[in-house]
């Protein structure tokens, strides 16, 4: 889930099909043995095969970093029609050191939908195996409309975007005034999109950039596919399966996107679509965990527990935030910040998404807790001192964090002589989801959609259910006749490998049991580690992808892998300096393990 990163965001039911359990992981097991290989349809081949297709590349190795070429190359906006419109999209490759060792090429794709495949490219060498990088290019595409690709854009400039978007500057809209502006927001932005965003908004399905890649791919010379896909990239590794199942080499998909409930059916379409996703359960589970296992722990490994109950606090804190927002900090370049109930969920959500998600919740949720109590004693005055302190040390930390994912794009943005002055991010992550899936039709039916998920998913379930409010079908009328929506059962020309983790907080755990029950001849591969994706959290689960791309070798069935960092099992005393500042700032992420970046406090969440 990564974006271009902003200091403060401008727009701020499923059902397992044959399951088995095995050493604890839902197994998934399909009808009957796959035999022979799905081909790819005649309309499909006949759209992407006759499209001619040249890269212009260009040497930009002194800004991203040794063996690196940018391109570009010319798409159709449709392709039912191969000489009409075109779009243009920006790739970034890495070449392999030694080309006598090469296998071919890796795609990867680090989700959102809106992530920028150029800069997880020139990220690559940080969270990427010596093993892969020694054997593939590296190739990483920015998805039509998308980031240095041809933008797409649904208002005439800035002004008019912050205006229409304004009602959206929450995580999710709590009270009737913020929802009424929440909703009328979410219908400008679908009119917008739908009329000023066409036709490239109405372009943007996952299909479409499935038979981008599709050219890219034989562009590049590869027979077949190799392809590494994370969170919303799973479900592009999805589609791509099953719109060219016999053009698979290997194909991993980590973090994964129930493709039914993405895509929707016309017994769901009732209900929004980031809510048929159960995005919301998969968070509010991984921190009822934490929050166990802290108890379990006790005071000794877990400072949430030296004041009670740690459930207890959570819903004392909730209590106090809903009745009224507390003051985090002062911050000198963005004023006070306030701690309201969508800001609280969606700075756990960001702690949830990291590998060591037990330390983040513990430390931040303790200054939280904090700052309820009454400061009447000098103790307890300095406590909250030294909680603000912390918290805008954590806050701080999330901005860097965000910033420094985007730094490539920037960097080579000053390089090439231009940057990105009207930022597009929300309607490239808009436009692929309501082009994918079905919604209701009307943006007020989110309101009763997210009193559902409150109960189900208390604040989690709101935040994940309103992100996909600008979808209503009688606003955001832009449609892609060339969508894919199913089916998802295509046997491939080499297994897919599917990875889920227990505790994912944006793709829920059954997102992954789904999709491997669904694809004959897939293996699901379940890991218990801690935060958004498994590759880089868990050594177990990244030695098996990297075995199964480089040599097609799946992991035994039912495994499980085990995450490297798990929750309270270092005693607080050994965990360095009494200061809390300091010691959060040491928490923080020096090198991303993993291409995902979590979403910042008062954001939409992306996927």
């Amino acid at each position: 889930m990564t974006s271009r990163p902003r200091a403060r965001a401008l727009t701020a039911a499923l059902t397992a099909i044959g399951l088995t359990l095995v050493g604890g992981a839902l197994t998934a097991t399909s009808s009957s043995a796959a035999t022979t290989t799905s081909t790819t349809s005649t309309t499909e081949s006949t759209r992407v095969d006759r499209v001619k297709s040249t890269i212009d590349w260009f040497d930009c190795s002194a800004v991203v970093g040794p063996r690196s070429d940018c391109g570009t190359i010319q798409l159709p906006v449709d392709y039912d029609q191969p000489t009409g419109a075109k779009t243009e999209v920006s790739l970034l490759r890495v070449r392999v050191a030694d080309p006598k060792k090469k296998v071919g090429t890796l795609f990867i794709n680090p989700g959102g939908p809106g992530g920028s495949g150029v800069d997880i490219a020139a990220n690559a060498s940080a969270f990427l195996s010596p093993a892969l990088l020694a054997k593939f290019d590296i190739v990483g595409f920015d998805p039509r409309g998308t980031n240095f690709s041809d933008n797409v854009k649904c208002f005439k400039n800035l002004g008019e975007q912050a205006t229409a978007l304004s009602g959206l500057n929450t995580a999710f809209p709590y009270g009737t005034k913020a929802t009424t502006a929440y909703v009328s927001s979410a219908e400008k932005f679908g009119k917008a999109c739908s009329t000023t965003g066409k036709p490239l908004s109405a372009s943007m399905s996952t299909a479409e950039v499935a038979r981008d890649m599709d050219v890219l791919r034989r562009t590049l010379g590869d027979k077949k596919l190799t392809y590494l896909g994370f969170s919303y990239g799973t479900y592009l590794g999805n589609v791509y399966a099953n719109l060219f199942p016999d053009r698979v080499r290997a194909l991993v998909i980590d973090g994964v996107l129930d493709p039914v409930a993405w895509a929707g059916t016309t017994s769901t379409a009732s209900i929004p679509q980031t809510q048929r996703l159960r995005s919301g359960e998969g968070a509010d589970k991984a921190l009822q965990e934490i929050l166990r296992r802290c108890d379990q722990a006790g005071k000794d490994y877990c400072n949430l527990a030296t004041t009670g109950d740690p459930q207890l606090q959570y819903a004392k804190l909730v209590a106090a935030v809903k009745k009224k927002p507390i003051l985090l900090f002062s911050d000198p370049d963005y004023g006070d910040e306030y701690l309201d109930y969508p800001t609280l969920v969606s700075w756990l959500l960001g702690d949830l998404y990291a590998p060591d998600a037990g330390t983040y919740v513990d430390w931040d949720l303790s200054g939280m807790v904090s700052l309820t109590q009454p400061a009447t004693t000098v103790k307890a005055k300095a406590a909250q001192v030294a909680a603000r302190k912390a918290l805008q040390a954590r806050y701080d930390a999330k901005q860097a964090a965000a910033t420094k994912a985007g730094a490539p794009s920037v960097k080579l943005a000053k390089k090439l002589g231009f940057g990105f002055p009207y930022d597009n991010s929300p309607e490239a992550f808009q436009s692929v989801l309501c082009t994918d899936g079905l919604n209701p039709a009307k943006a007020s039916s989110w309101t009763s959609a997210a009193a559902y998920a409150e109960n189900s998913a208390p604040g989690f379930g709101p935040l994940w259910t309103w992100a996909s409010a600008p979808c209503a079908s009688s606003t955001w009328t832009a449609r892609d006749e060339d969508a894919y929506a199913g089916a998802f059962t295509h046997t491939t020309s080499a297994p897919v490998l599917v990875v889920g983790s227990f505790w994912d907080p944006a793709t829920n755990y059954q997102g992954a049991v789904k999709a491997a029950s669904l694809l004959p001849s897939s293996r699901l591969l379940s890991s218990d580690n801690w935060g958004h994706t498994a590759y880089g959290t868990s050594a177990c689960a990244t030695n098996a992808i990297d075995a199964y791309l480089t040599s097609v070798k799946l992991p035994s069935a039912g495994k499980v892998c085990k995450g490297d960092s798990q929750p309270f099992t270092t005693k607080l005393e050994d965990q360095g300096s009494d200061d809390a500042a300091l010691k959060l700032q040491r928490l923080a992420p020096q090198q991303p393990v993993s291409p995902i970046v979590a979403p910042l406090p008062g954001d939409l969440p992306r996927y």
